[in-house]
């Protein structure tokens, strides 16, 4: 298909790196002027959850209905995708969703949320990223990757309930549920229309994603990913990369966190949001740092992050992604209870509703 569209001085790969940061531009810009994040969904004050599942909710709409009207028009399909595997990896998809769950509370963010806090000025943030790609990439390719096998072996045979594509009424049916249940969260948000049209511009950056590498620059000669917006593996590309660009090529994963960065910062500066922030104590270091180790790990036994497995992964309705992020949520929640707990047992008082505060 890549020939069809007459490039001649870009090659399938070079392209995708040009596709990539295109749309981390754009995610960079939205997501920082929206405050895109899922950790938000899941802990803090009430109104302030239910604002930020009313975006997310919004952009997991758009990008569903993107994602499965390409595959209606037959751009796409994820017939052969990991996500719709028949055997499910469960374990690891479980643990490595608690774990990244867990972690993206330590560090009060999500990687994809690191990423954007990165390009405005948070050195907190961008240590984070260092160290949730070196340890994603222990886990895929280092010291870490023997036990991420052995927690993949644990596998739920699921045949074609593995997408729920394959349920009884099919992929239609199943897309309207999902796009039903997400659209309820939002009417009960109170999330203003000027911010739910800017939520709904980033969703819709997930199946560009998705029908530029496995459409527009599909190429059987020079062949490239099928992938859309992700960020465990990206963020790791991206860092070994700039160590040896010399020896290894950069990806859309790269072009992806590059055009992030540079969204968020051109976003938070125009906004005058741009701000050097970096860590207050030894102990809120420690903190973020086993945070992103959580997250490292976490990203890469769950088969992506909030954005991976969530915005992206769940569009395709494959049960892998859904899975993943329900875990991730779970692990996020049951670790805000018990920081909660804690700081309410120090204090010698009650429990009570702490307000948000910044990564």
């Amino acid at each position: 298909m890549f020939e069809s569209f007459g490039f001649e001085t870009l090659t399938a790969p070079q392209a995708a790196i040009w596709l990539g940061l295109a749309l981390g531009l754009g995610y960079g810009l939205l997501a920082e002027i929206t405050g895109f994040c899922f950790r938000r969904t899941v802990t803090g004050p009430a109104p302030q959850r239910k604002s930020a599942q009313g975006v997310w909710l919004m952009a997991l709409i758009a990008a569903l209905l993107g994602t499965q009207g390409a595959v209606a028009l037959g751009w796409i399909s994820f017939d052969d995708h990991r996500f719709a595997a028949a055997d499910l990896p469960v374990l690891a998809i479980v643990a490595g969703g608690l774990l990244f769950g867990a972690g993206m509370v330590l560090t009060r963010g999500c990687a994809s949320r690191m990423t954007v806090l990165a390009g405005t000025g948070n050195l907190r943030a961008a240590l984070v990223l260092i160290v949730f790609a070196l340890t994603a990439h222990a886990a895929m390719k280092g010291v870490l990757a023997p036990l991420r096998v052995a927690v993949s072996e644990v596998t739920l045979p699921l045949g074609n309930a593995g997408s729920l594509a394959g349920l009884p009424g099919g992929a239609l049916f199943w897309t309207a549920v999902v796009a039903l249940l997400a659209l309820v969260g939002v009417i009960g948000s109170g999330v203003g229309r000027g911010k739910l049209v800017l939520a709904a511009l980033l969703g819709l950056l997930v199946p560009l994603g998705w029908v530029g590498t496995g459409f527009v620059l599909f190429d059987d000669f020079d062949p490239i990913a099928f992938e859309s917006l992700a960020f465990t593996a990206p963020v790791a590309d991206t860092l070994f990369w700039g160590i040896t660009a010399t020896s290894i090529s950069a990806k859309f994963g790269t072009g992806l966190i590059g055009g992030v960065l540079g969204g968020a910062l051109v976003a938070s500066l125009l906004g005058r949001r741009f701000k050097w922030q970096s860590f207050e104590s030894p102990a809120q270091t420690g903190r973020y740092m086993a945070g992103a180790v959580l997250m490292g790990i976490g990203g890469v036994l769950a088969g992506g992050c909030t954005i991976g497995a969530g915005l992206s992964g769940v569009p395709t309705l494959g049960v892998s992604a859904i899975v993943a992020l329900a875990a991730i949520g779970l692990g996020g929640w049951a670790t805000d209870r018990v920081l909660n707990a804690r700081r309410a047992g120090s204090d010698g008082s009650a429990a009570t509703q702490p307000a948000q505060q910044p990564a």
